[in-house]
């Protein structure tokens, strides 16, 4: 009885302890809030922060619409565990390899580690209105669905726990490297002057390469000359539709104040997005005789892709143009690629990887300091040596993501492997890796 009595007294001693530790970072958090830190700019970067978690979740909708109902349910839960495993890296060492102070430009080291010294005050060389929390918190989103927009070129086709292996590393040593080269500073590629308002090049050119390089190694399906429809088009325009919501917060939230760039930024995203989507249809209408609901949701994608390095460097008319374009190179690099060996299952290279690539040239073509004063005039306004520099960043970080992601792949194969049995491919993910179906009748 007297042991059982201490345990508790022990117990209840430690909680308080550690309601006293809270108490005291709820005290800091409010007390910098009193000390020049911006209220209304931290209440919109926590905003954006949940939009552009809503998209990992949006994303595994989209890409489950897209597959063959006996994957759906693993093309969701593959979304919704690369949320919760990226974030774990992140908040572990990820961000503090990609935004700690530079290593030679290379990456950050590990004074961040598990968030140490990350809390309530601003890091002045990031968001000097926000607290530092507040910035790993939203590029946590970042590192989170990046690695997830992966998985579409090898669906239908990876063992759940290799993929999971496969997400630590990649998200770790080809990720955050990226994420420094370009954002943190101090990175090499920041410091030669490369734009990417919002992920253009860390984000949707890293994951495209990544994906190639996933589809070449990887294999193709089985029977993968067998054409076949999405399974459940509903679910493919409703993950578009909330991509679309979500790619608010990840534009508009870059700019990590309230004020006009993020203005501009939600303006340009919207605009790209709807003539993107329009442009596409119209290729499929040309080419097929009918407009598909599944190409008009691609193909938004495609836009809000290409205009998230650019959305907070240019003005509507850029983003109208960039839209457009968006929209048809994209489909027929789908066309193109699709007569090809090359199985990448959701197009993810095609949508992500060209439409990445377009929009960080597209920057260094339109961007203008008129727009936004932190960034540079681009070719149009008489500075032809931005788009060299935006092109520059577009080939290391495509080799990057390329070359890192098959040699990861490659030992991982020869190691634990990569690829489900035949039996199971054929069986379905959803039954082979969780013991789930995605519709029951009674």
């Amino acid at each position: 009885m007297k042991i059982k009595m201490l345990t508790i007294g022990a117990v209840l001693a430690l909680a308080a302890a550690l309601f006293a530790w809270l108490s005291t970072l709820n005290v800091g958090l409010s007390k910098g809030l009193l000390e020049g830190l911006v209220p209304a700019d931290v209440a919109w970067v926590s905003m954006a922060a949940g939009l552009v978690m809503l998209m990992t979740p949006a994303l595994g909708f989209f890409y489950g619409g897209l597959v063959r109902q006996k994957n759906l349910v693993s093309t969701i839960v593959q979304c919704l565990i690369i949320f919760a495993v990226a974030s774990g890296v992140w908040t572990l060492w990820g961000y503090s390899l990609a935004f700690g102070p530079s290593h030679g430009g290379l990456v950050g080291g590990l004074k961040y580690a598990l968030l140490r010294g990350v809390g309530a005050a601003p890091d002045a060389d990031y968001a000097a209105n926000i607290p530092a929390l507040s910035f790993y918190f939203f590029q946590m989103k970042f590192a989170a669905i990046t690695p997830a927009l992966i998985i579409g070129a090898f669906a239908e086709r990876i063992r759940f726990r290799s993929l999971v292996a496969f997400i630590v590393i990649w998200a770790t040593l080809v990720y955050s490297p990226a994420a420094h080269w370009v954002w943190g500073v101090g990175g090499w590629l920041r410091g030669l002057g490369a734009l990417d308002f919002a992920g253009g090049t860390v984000v949707h050119v890293l994951a495209g390469a990544s994906a190639l390089a996933s589809a070449v190694v990887i294999g193709r399906r089985k029977k993968a000359d067998r054409p076949h429809l999405p399974c459940n088009v509903p679910f493919v325009v409703l993950g578009a539709a909330l991509l679309w919501f979500g790619w608010f917060g990840f534009n508009a939230g870059s700019a990590l104040a309230i004020n006009a760039v993020a203005v501009n930024a939600l303006v340009t995203t919207n605009i790209a997005a709807a003539f993107a989507t329009v442009s596409w249809m119209v290729v499929d209408w040309t080419l097929n005789g009918k407009p598909s609901a599944t190409g008009a949701a691609i193909g938004g994608v495609c836009g809000l892709v290409a205009i998230t390095p650019a959305a907070g460097f240019v003005d509507v008319s850029a983003a109208i143009a960039i839209g457009i374009v968006a929209g048809l190179v994209c489909n027929f690099t789908v066309i193109l690629l699709n007569r090809t060996a090359l199985d990448d299952t959701l197009d993810v290279f095609a949508c992500h990887g060209v439409g990445g690539i377009w929009g960080a040239l597209a920057t260094g073509l339109f961007c203008q300091k008129a727009v936004n004063a932190a960034g540079a005039d681009g070719l149009l306004s008489g500075n032809p040596k931005q788009l060299l520099i935006q092109a520059l960043a577009v080939v290391v970080v495509a080799a990057w993501g390329f070359l890192a992601s098959t040699l990861i792949l490659k030992l991982m194969d020869l190691t634990i492997g990569l690829r489900v049995s035949a039996e199971e491919e054929e069986l379905g993910l959803d039954l082979s890796q969780h013991g789930e179906y995605a519709f029951v009748a009674d």
